[in-house]
């Protein structure tokens, strides 16, 4: 038995380290072990993606023809980073260049004013180049961050406020239209969530649901409208919002009339790990997905500066949520101007990629090359494995990937080298890791 090993030093991010060591007979050493199991199966792993926004399309439109090659060609090759799928908000999101609405007429009541126009000045543009370089359709996830205006009770995009009831059938029919309006250009919306983030009252499109709200729009609304459109396929996540309700929420959304309508629950990492969550929702609701749907870093927040320790926030987040049920990923905003935009409230983070425009000049960030670790070795259709570890300065998930190899990924959180001896199926072998790294380690079983 044999395994390649692929590192990334926090510090040395842009050059990947490569090495080999082998198996042998487990000798009987019981320190600094970790072992994996591959015959203890848990969730099959779709696949990884990021978010095509109104800013992040803005951006790549400014990019030389090299510097877009660049970037399609690591998020979407199946040689680097092979992402399947993309998050799009439906109208204005923060990250958007302006406030939008598709529909802006109040007396509309049959959507005949609906306007494409926004989605296709910078988004579409994005997504159809990054379609070409993956060399199929992406499946597409979509997300509302607020009605139009003349929907809320607040008569406004931002600052929260809550959907009319009076208007609930009328949203519930432009969701399906925006779906619709993507299906009629030949792309493949696979999902939605009903409300981005809707305990949030933000400076920027924001809209509040209660669990009941959120519940009864499903119920009476959004899945009648669904099936009258012959969308009925389309998959419904909800919540979307941060882990550390989301056992509450989806007890209170998923009950006996509406559990089956819902496909999952959609979670974001900005409360903090709360990866038991993960754990209660699944025992609670075996058959639902898990899906990560916003993870970035916020420069109000996190100091620009530190990317390496950002960047492995970012992978422990990213294996805690693999190791707790999670079936899909999607990044946040896959590419920025330098600034950590254009946002229209100034809410500046950070992303893989971000851009000069004063230097035209294209910015790895750190995130870039751990995100690599994941996407490029776990790959779709994974199925996660057992593993157990000697310290909680390693974090570690495993999985066996389609055409039968292992992949360990290992996080190294310590500012010391750590040895570890990797046991499995009564064989050892044992390597080193580097000091704040994360390492990709992949085992080709010998065939009895």
């Amino acid at each position: 038995m044999r395994a390649e090993l692929f590192v990334s030093e926090e510090n040395h991010c842009s050059q990947v380290q490569r090495g080999t060591f082998t198996f042998a007979a487990d000798n009987g050493e019981e320190n600094k072990v970790v072992n994996l199991y591959p015959r203890e199966r848990d969730q099959v792993f779709e696949s990884f993606g990021g978010a095509v926004t109104d800013a992040a399309g803005y951006v790549f439109s400014l990019l030389d023809e090299k510097q877009k090659e660049t970037v399609l060609d690591w998020y979407f090759s199946k040689n680097q980073m092979n992402y399947e799928r993309v998050r799009i908000h439906m109208d204005s999101c923060d990250f958007s260049t302006h406030l939008y609405s598709a529909v802006e007429d109040e007396k509309d009541e049959k959507l005949e004013s609906f306007s494409f126009q926004d989605t296709e000045r910078y988004i579409l543009p994005f997504l159809d180049a990054a379609e070409k370089k993956a060399g199929k359709r992406l499946k597409i996830m979509l997300s509302a961050w607020s009605p139009p205006p003349f929907m809320k009770t607040n008569e406004s995009r931002i600052k929260g406020g809550a959907l009319k009831p009076e208007c609930r059938e009328r949203w519930a029919e432009y969701l399906c239209r925006y779906i619709e309006e993507f299906q009629k250009r030949g792309y493949e919306v696979e999902r939605m969530s009903i409300q981005n983030e809707p305990k949030a009252v933000q400076p920027w499109d924001s809209c509040l649901y209660t669990a009941e709200e959120e519940r009864d729009f499903l119920r009476e609304y959004l899945h009648p409208a669904l099936a009258r459109h012959g969308l009925s396929g389309i998959e419904v996540f909800i919540w979307d919002h941060n882990k550390e309700r989301l056992y509450e929420r989806a007890c209170a959304v998923m009950d006996e009339e509406t559990e089956d309508l819902a496909a999952g629950a959609a979670f974001h990492w900005y409360s903090g790990d709360h990866f038991e969550a993960l754990d209660l929702v699944r025992k609670r609701f075996p058959k639902k997905k898990l899906i990560l749907s916003e993870s970035c870093l916020e420069f109000c927040k996190y100091e620009k500066e530190k990317e390496g320790i950002n960047a492995a926030r970012l992978a422990h987040d990213m294996i805690g949520n693999l190791n707790h049920g999670m079936c899909s990923f999607y990044d946040w905003n896959l590419l920025l101007d330098s600034q950590g935009g254009p946002n229209h409230v100034g809410n500046f983070c950070d992303a893989p990629f971000l851009y000069d425009k004063d230097k035209k000049e294209l910015i790895e960030r750190r995130i870039l090359r751990y995100y690599w670790h994941f996407a490029h070795f776990i790959r779709p259709g994974a199925v996660r494995i057992a593993h157990s570890r000697y310290t909680d300065f390693l974090d570690v998930t495993a999985w066996r990937n389609p055409d039968g190899k292992l992949v360990c990924i290992i996080l190294n959180k310590s500012h010391e080298k750590q040895r570890v001896v990797l046991r499995i199926q009564g064989m050892s072998g044992e390597t080193d890791l580097m000091a704040d790294s994360i390492s990709s380690i992949v085992i080709e079983e010998e065939e009895k």
